[in-house]
């Protein structure tokens, strides 16, 4: 190398699937963008093996599921992105399994289906365990379907083959090395060279740039979760506060003890698997198929409520009967630079809500008259011609609706789907157990039934909303009000309300523990005390007026709401406490909103510095932990996914910034405690 230019290096605090697809991006743009011959040398900092990173570990139970199906995860670009690189094709996790359900004298367990990369042989070992040494792992995956809902290992598995490919894929002079630890801290000035400090190492790395993409984020517990564990250690109760269900500490909750559950989300859905299978109990299916529950005699009783009341809607299992709507529709870009050019403050429920509405609308009922024609009564293009003039909330659009969808079941009603339980309320908790169970039944049934398929093109628009969406909030014209309650309120619950729910077989498994008396529905606007003289904690909700629940044990059964200023990581709370980074908060007149995401530029992902009045040249942060909002790491095939489309961007900026330096950081090798992945 003498004489010519020196290596460049990047340090990627986190090694999941978020660092994983922008290595994938970095390994797609190199051929154009990377100087042929010049070293790049890569570290990636995370305790827990790349790919999967700490979500996606393989060591966690396996009765932990995805709530998608198979053929509905990718990593991978297609016909369907709008990035500036290249596209690069790749299988969804349902098609990668298949390789592994017929002989193929070239599958590895690196590999499945391809040649094993020159330099990978001791790949396996060095990005952590070989999943697919896993005889459950592999067993799932030689039977697997596009519609079945995988393990959470069976994922895992999936992404190290994505983390290996990616590597496989980059040129020779581009090496990765993967710091099985936790990154602390990064200084460093603006315009010069980056350290990195590792726990349990004195040496930090160096680096040009750092991205960071550590993931979900757990959280110190907020004052209302410590005031619920301090009343929990007074009187020797159980208090668990928002927490990953995979790390979750559920032993000291004894058997037949009374738990109160706040939340019915996914969470919610993981936590009660591992207290009832995960405590030796089982299912028996009837020859009917129900299924009925045989307990172990280990498990607690759970009474579970939360806002709604109603656990989150059943994912649907079929596929759409009719052509997939073209979308966008009412709600893309020309609608977003139209609400823009309006130059004022924009109010989400009453400004851009109307939109997404009507685009949702228009994904179901194009799936309606074309997968079930014999259920409308107008010609398509009459009642699409008509839609399209027509505002969502309109009396003439509801009158539209009425005349062209004469079964309302087949009608899209928002404010039903949204609050079910709204102004029910019930004598006694049996009533209440039965008219939940029904409720339940139905969706479940209405899920797996292709004759409702038209809820398939509702999610499907539902999807492209959401990919939309980010665009407007960073043009940063929502009121700050709008954003705390609409946006990062109400918008974030329905939208995963409607569109992240559990497979079917999980509602279906709910309703036999309910029968069972193990689960117990508590109602909606479930408000949560405690009660000193008897120290229990205790519930309360409208739909069961006069009723309240005693409970030793109090469940928390959501994520950690994000906050920079609780975050459990430690390299974010020392560049937050030191002032380099910024939480985002919108301030108006009327109100100021703390969402406790990192601040980042909306171009380029940049951290906002504060001590620099700007974007920090030499940091940039990708994924959950910031206020893109686009936080899902893998996605649907051909739904042009905005973290893909982020993951582009910005590997192609990195590529041509350390393209262009010529300062020479800590070469690979440099120290100890990491494995070298050689490309």
């Amino acid at each position: 190398m003498s004489g010519g230019p020196s290596p460049a290096t990047l340090v990627v605090v986190g090694a999941g699937p978020r660092a994983t697809g922008l290595l994938e991006r970095i390994a797609a743009n190199a051929p154009e963008l990377w100087p042929q011959g010049r070293e790049l040398h890569i570290h990636l900092v995370d305790p827990y093996p790349p790919g999967p990173g700490r979500i996606w570990r393989h060591e966690q139970s396996p009765l932990l599921r995805m709530n998608s199906m198979a053929e509905d995860v990718t990593m991978f670009t297609d016909e369907t992105s709008t990035v500036d690189g290249p596209v690069r094709p790749g299988p969804s996790l349902a098609e990668w399994a298949a390789r592994f359900s017929a002989p193929d004298p070239h599958r590895t367990p690196l590999s499945p289906g391809l040649p094993a990369p020159p330099g990978q042989g001791e790949a396996p070992q060095a990005a952590g365990p070989d999943v697919l040494a896993d005889p459950e792992v592999l067993a799932e995956l030689r039977t697997l379907s596009g519609t079945d809902f995988p393990t959470r290992r069976a994922q895992s598995a999936y992404l190290t083959w994505v983390f290996r490919r990616a590597l496989a894929d980059l040129p020779p002079s581009v090496t990765v090395e993967w710091h099985r630890t936790t990154a602390t801290a990064v200084t460093g000035p603006a315009d010069g060279p980056q350290q990195v400090r590792l726990a349990g190492r004195a040496a930090p790395l160096t680096a040009d740039l750092v991205v960071l993409a550590q993931g979900h984020l757990g959280a110190a517990p907020a004052p209302e979760h410590r005031a619920h564990a301090a009343f929990a250690r007074r009187h020797g109760r159980f208090h668990l506060p928002p927490e990953f269900s995979a790390d979750a500490d559920l032993s000291a909750l004894r058997p037949g003890e009374h738990v109160l559950v706040r939340g019915l989300g996914l969470a919610f859905v993981d936590l009660v698997a591992l207290l009832t299978e995960g405590r030796g109990g089982a299912y028996r299916t009837g020859p009917d198929g129900t299924l009925t529950y045989l307990p172990s005699g280990r498990e607690p009783v759970l009474h579970v409520g939360s806002r709604r009341g109603v656990p989150y809607h059943s994912k649907t299992r079929y596929r759409l009967q009719g052509p997939t709507p073209p979308l966008p529709r009412h709600f893309g870009p020309a609608a977003i630079d139209a609400l823009l050019a309006e130059g004022r403050p924009l109010d989400l429920r009453r400004d851009v809500w109307p939109l997404m509405a009507k685009e949702i609308g228009f994904g179901h009922y194009h799936e309606l008259f074309h997968g079930h024609p014999g259920r409308t009564a107008l010609p398509w293009p009459d009642f699409a011609a008509a839609y399209d003039r027509l505002d969502w909330y309109s009396d003439a659009m509801t009158a539209l609706i009425a005349e062209a969808v004469p079964d309302p079941a087949d009608r899209l009603d928002f404010e039903a789907l949204d609050r079910p339980l709204e102004g029910l309320s019930f004598a006694t908790p049996h009533a209440f157990q039965e008219h939940l169970r029904a409720y339940v039944a139905r969706d479940v049934a209405r899920r797996e039934d292709p004759e409702h398929s038209a809820d398939l093109g509702a999610f499907l628009a539902l999807l492209s909303v959401y990919g939309h969406l980010p665009r407007l909030v960073a043009a940063g014209r929502l009121t700050a009000r709008s954003l705390a309650h609409d946006l990062d309120g109400w918008w974030h619950g329905f939208f995963s309300f409607l569109a992240s729910g559990p497979p079917g077989f999980r509602l279906r498994q709910l309703l036999a523990l309910s029968r069972a008396g193990i689960v117990r529905f508590t109602g909606a606007d479930l408000r949560v005390d405690t009660d000193e003289a008897t120290g229990t904690f205790t519930a309360t909700s409208p739909t069961l007026p006069g009723h309240t629940v005693h409970a030793t044990a109090l469940i928390e059964a959501y994520l950690p709401r994000p906050s920079l200023d609780r975050t459990a990581d430690p390299l974010l709370r020392s560049l937050y406490r030191a002032g380099e980074l910024a939480e985002e908060v919108v301030t108006d007149p009327a109100h100021t909103h703390r969402s406790g995401l990192l601040a980042v530029s909306p171009a380029d992902g940049h951290v906002v510095d504060p001590l620099l009045g700007g974007r920090h040249p030499r940091r940039i942060a990708l994924g959950a932990p910031t206020n893109t909002r686009a936080v899902a790491a893998f996605a649907r095939p051909r739904t042009d996914a905005p973290a893909f489309r982020q993951n582009d961007a910005v590997a192609r900026a990195l590529l041509r910034t350390l393209g262009g330096r010529t300062r020479s950081a800590a070469p690979p090798g440099s120290g100890h405690g990491f494995v070298r992945l050689p490309t």
